[in-house]
């Protein structure tokens, strides 16, 4: 056996013992697809949902999972104010989505708030672009943050397939 898989099973039996010890449980809630767009971003927010989406904070045990198309996306995820280059972009993205769509903007720069940038760069906020239905303010937020208010939009998820 080479040396590299004895480490690996060793670093997934550790990763195992940590979650037992801070009680990460997994309950079924349902399944929802987030499609994450950086509008212009400083990147940010990105490493925080990329710790979210990470082995500690595990979202997708909850059914949260990141796709690479907005055709198989259930809530559209927006980082940074959007620019006037990426305004198209964004609106093809929602355009794609199948309905129900959820539009969650994550960040201060995605709602609006302090941007710093000349105006004739940026739209402004998310909600200048498409409607949004999750606000997660902060720069960054923090994962927790994050991660409680992705829950409440797959609840938001939930109620809107349910109807």
């Amino acid at each position: 056996m080479p040396a590299w898989t004895a480490d690996m099973f060793i670093l997934l039996r550790q990763l195992q013992l940590l979650r037992s010890r801070i009680a990460l449980d997994r309950p079924v809630v349902g399944s929802c697809a987030v499609r994450h767009v950086d509008a212009g971003s400083c990147n940010g927010c990105e490493h925080e949902l990329n710790a979210v989406m990470g082995p500690y904070y595990d979202l997708q045990r909850f059914g949260l999972n990141i796709v690479a198309s907005p055709r198989h996306a259930d809530v559209l995820l927006i980082t940074g104010p959007v620019t006037s280059r990426m305004r198209e972009p964004l609106l093809r993205a929602y355009a794609a989505m199948p309905e129900p769509r959820l539009v969650a903007a994550l960040g201060n720069c995605a709602l609006g708030i302090d941007i710093i940038a000349a105006v004739e760069e940026h739209a402004g906020g998310v909600a200048a672009v498409v409607p949004v239905d999750i606000q997660i303010s902060g720069c960054p937020p923090p994962p927790e943050q994050i991660a409680a208010q992705l829950l409440e939009g797959l609840a938001l998820v939930k109620d809107t397939v349910g109807q």
